[in-house]
Order: structure tokens, then C-alpha cells, then sequence
């Protein structure tokens, strides 16, 4: 299925871009969040007429991603979790728990999704967390892994 891209989006492609993707990838993900309108000829003249404002909304984007990745990118933050004797968690840490860490400690909102883990987190220790803030901007935090108490 062809689509026309309204935003920047990393390995797919650019503003303005029509690309072929699979039909469910286009209407679940691209259509349904307003990244891409269906490529038929009236979109298309109408995305060219558009782009410049849609670049420049992107580049606000970009801005704002850049800001927090500043406030953001090689801090440490601190996770109490519950864990066993041989510094194991129950359970791990997931990005939905990074996420409401960064909004109590730097008020900011980072959604889940763009929290990539480098590795899974499973036990106590630290650990890089990659956030992906705009398709060219990306920040890096630590996460340390504390035992709240230990469970025999």
C-alpha cells in the first residue's frame, strides 16, 4: 500500500515521502496516528502544498526534543525494586517505570514507547537506557537498580 508521509520517521523515510509499506503497518500505525495520509493523487498535490508548514512543525519538534535531551541525557536515576537474595528482581523494570521516574524527578513527559532498554532489566546494578525523542535526536540515562528489601 502507498502512503505519504507527514512526518520525519528514522529507517522509514522523510516529510513528503511516498513509500510502500504493508497494508496493516499503514492503517494501524501510520494512518491511525496521523503520520501518513493514503497516497492517491489529491493527497498528494495537497502534502506538497503543505510541506513547508509540516517541515516546520517538525523542526519545532526537533527543538523541543533537543531541550529535554539536554536536560535529560547522562543523568543517573535510582529504582527501588524488591529482589532476592542473589540480586535477581522480581518481576523487571519496565518502561512505563522509567517513565513516571523522569516525570517525578525532571517533570517532563517521555512516553513508554520512546524508551528503548538495551537490555533487559532484571537485576540489581545499572544499566543505559536509550530514550528516542524525535527521529535525529536521542538522549541516554543511567538507571541504578536498588533492593527496596530482600525476600527470603
Amino acid at each position: 500500500m502507498k502512503v505519504i508521509l507527514l512526518e520525519n520517521l528514522r529507517s522509514i523515510g522523510s516529510i513528503g515521502d511516498v513509500i510502500d509499506v504493508k497494508r496493516g503497518f499503514a492503517r494501524n500505525y501510520l494512518i491511525s496516528k496521523k503520520k501518513a495520509l493514503y497516497a492517491s493523487n489529491e493527497n498528494i498535490k495537497e502534502v506538497e502544498k503543505i510541506k513547508t508548514n509540516l517541515a516546520k512543525k517538525d523542526l519545532e519538534k526537533k527543538k523541543i526534543a533537543k531541550q529535554i535531551s539536554e536536560k535529560i541525557n547522562n543523568k543517573n536515576y535510582s529504582i527501588k525494586k524488591l529482589s532476592t537474595e542473589n540480586n535477581e528482581l522480581y518481576g523487571s523494570v519496565k518502561p512505563t517505570e522509567i517513565s513516571k521516574i523522569i516525570y517525578e524527578y525532571e517533570k517532563l513527559e517521555i512516553k513508554p514507547s520512546m524508551i528503548q532498554l538495551i537490555k533487559e532489566i532484571k537485576s540489581l546494578g545499572d544499566f543505559k537506557v536509550k530514550i528516542v525523542l524525535h527521529s535525529e535526536v536521542e538522549a541516554e540515562i543511567n538507571i541504578k537498580v536498588i533492593a527496596a528489601e530482600t525476600i527470603q
